[in-house]
């Protein structure tokens, strides 16, 4: 039995080897995922202060303010002396992100809270499959899907903004799935793009961990809005 299905065996072990890229690549990558991780808890802290605290409330001042961090971190050279400001910049930019995300979260935890869960759940799942795949692919293999998902990115922006005068279902339906597929696929590219530009000696992990982050956020946010619209459908039957 062992010899029939022998060559089916997932080696779980293999996993984990990241042989197929170089010591310093391998370092970057711990730097990238640890400043996601920093990231993650920053916004998760900032969802925590709209939803359960008085405090701040998410508007129009503070998305102004996390679009300032962004640009501020961007305009701030990566060198070791600036590193904790750039941390602490990140940080601040995640916070905010996150406080923009408590809207949605507490209309989703109306309908029924525990999509929150779900929603981030699969997102991790994605994400982390996603990511490697892009790892463990041939090198550059995913390069290529940068002008397609540009393109759709930009097709997505004008669908978004025509459907404000529309108003129609369908085409929001529409531009939730095309939009999670499109920032699959950018998770494949960005995580590649990453590994590229370490070897060609851009170590910024920190600006680096921005794109994963926002490939992050958007996919969450897109399959809570799912997970509750097929909610609200079910109910309505």
């Amino acid at each position: 039995m062992d010899a029939l299905f022998g060559e089916r065996k997932v080696n779980w072990k293999s996993l984990g080897d990241f042989s197929q890229l170089e010591k310093t690549t391998q370092m970057h990558l711990k730097n990238v995922y640890s400043c996601l991780a920093i990231a993650m808890f920053a916004a998760a802290a900032g969802s925590y202060v709209h939803i359960f605290t008085g405090f701040i409330q998410a508007g129009f001042l503070t998305s102004l303010a996390g679009i300032g961090l962004l640009i501020w971190l961007g305009m701030t050279p990566h060198t070791p002396e600036n590193t904790p400001k750039r941390m602490g910049l990140l940080s601040g930019f995640a916070f905010m992100t996150g406080l923009s995300l408590g809207p949605l979260m507490m209309i989703v935890a109306d309908i029924d809270v525990t999509i929150i869960p779900t929603a981030f759940l699969g997102t991790v799942v994605v994400f982390t499959s996603f990511t490697l795949a892009a790892l463990f692919a041939q090198r550059r293999s995913f390069l290529y899907l940068g002008a397609p998902l540009m393109s759709g990115l930009s097709f997505l922006i004008l669908l978004s903004f025509a459907n404000i005068f529309f108003g129609s279902t369908m085409v929001f339906k529409l531009e939730l799935y095309v939009g999670l597929l499109i920032f699959c696929g950018l998770v494949l590219f960005d995580t590649q793009l990453i590994v590229e530009k370490c070897r060609n000696g851009d170590k910024d992990y920190i600006w680096h961990c921005v794109d994963l982050f926002l490939d992050f956020v958007n996919i969450f946010r897109r399959l809570m809005v799912i997970l509750a619209s097929n909610k609200q459908e079910k109910r309505r039957k």
